[in-house]
C-alpha cells in the first residue's frame, strides 16, 4: 500500500507517511519525490507555496484549497461570511482616501485590525481616540474596522472533518481586552454554548473548512463569527488531552480524512 503523501512537516514524526517536507523551489525535490507528487492521488498539507497548483492538476488536498485560499486574510474571511449570511460583527474595509470616512461609519471605542497575516492576538488594537487611529493608519494603508463586542471572552471550536472535536471559551487575563491564549487567556471548556459550536460546523461546512479553528462571540445570546484560522493553536485542545496532530494522523490512517464529499 502506498503511503500518504505529505508536504508540510505537521505529520513528520508518523513513518506511516512519505513526508517531503516544504522547499524553495520545486527544483529542490528529487526526480522521484516529484513523481510522488504528480502520481498522488490526495496530498496533505500541502502548503500554501503547492496547494493552488496542485488543486489545478485535478488533486485532492487536506486541509482543503479553501483553507488555504482563505487562511490569514480577514478581508476575505468577511467577505465569505458575508455571502453566507452568516452572523458576523459589523465591520467595514476602508482604502485609500475611503480612510477618511472610518468616524463616520464608526463611534470611539471600535477595534482596528491589520487585515492579512496577523495571529495570535498581534495586529489587533482597540482604538479609543484619533491619535490610537492615526498611528494604526499610519502602518495599515487598508483600514479593517470592526465594532466592538460587549464581550468580557470568546469562544474557539476546533473542527476536523468538518466535525467539532474541541471547543472551550478563551478568557483574557486581567487587564487584557484580547482573548487570544499566546496572550495569556485562561481556558475554560465548562458551558460552551451549543449554537456557537453550530454555526462553526455549519461554516465549514459550506465554506469547505476541513480543518479550522473557528473563533466565535456570544452577543445577546446569539453567536457571532469573528475569524478563522488553520494554523490554529494546540494548547487549548492539548489541555482537553486531544493531541490533534494524532486525531488528524489516525484519521488519515484510517481513511476518515479528506471527509467524504457529499
Amino acid at each position: 500500500m502506498t503511503r500518504p503523501l505529505v508536504i508540510g512537516a505537521r505529520l513528520r514524526r508518523y513513518p506511516q507517511f512519505t513526508t517531503l517536507g516544504p522547499r524553495p523551489n520545486l527544483e529542490d525535490y528529487s526526480p522521484q519525490e516529484l513523481e510522488l507528487i504528480r502520481r498522488a492521488p490526495v496530498v496533505f498539507y500541502p502548503t500554501e507555496a503547492l496547494a493552488p497548483q496542485l488543486a489545478a492538476l485535478g488533486k485532492r488536498l487536506f486541509p482543503s484549497l479553501a483553507c488555504h485560499l482563505l487562511e490569514g486574510d480577514k478581508i476575505k474571511q468577511t467577505t465569505l461570511f458575508k455571502l453566507l449570511g452568516l452572523p458576523h460583527p459589523r465591520t467595514r474595509v476602508f482604502y485609500g482616501s475611503q480612510r477618511r470616512d472610518i468616524a463616520g461609519h464608526f463611534a470611539f471605542p471600535f477595534v482596528a485590525k491589520k487585515p492579512r497575516a496577523s495571529c495570535r492576538g498581534r495586529g489587533v488594537y482597540l482604538i479609543e481616540n484619533q491619535a490610537q487611529l492615526d498611528a494604526y493608519l499610519a502602518d495599515n494603508k487598508v483600514a479593517y474596522i470592526q465594532e466592538r463586542l460587549p464581550i468580557q471572552r470568546d469562544i474557539r471550536v476546533v473542527l476536523i472533518g468538518f466535525e467539532p472535536v474541541c471547543a472551550y471559551w478563551r478568557v483574557p487575563p486581567p487587564g487584557e481586552w484580547r482573548s487570544n491564549v499566546a496572550q495569556g487567556a485562561v481556558v475554560d471548556f465548562a458551558g460552551v454554548p451549543p449554537r456557537a459550536v453550530e454555526l462553526a460546523a455549519r461554516l465549514a461546512r459550506a465554506a469547505d473548512l476541513d480543518e479550522v479553528g473557528v473563533d466565535l462571540a456570544m452577543v445577546d445570546g446569539q453567536a457571532l463569527l469573528l475569524e478563522f484560522n488553520v494554523k490554529y493553536g494546540r494548547q487549548g485542545p492539548a489541555l482537553m488531552g486531544l493531541d490533534v496532530v494524532d486525531y488528524v494522523a489516525q484519521g488519515i490512517l484510517a481513511g476518515k480524512l479528506p471527509p467524504p464529499r457529499e
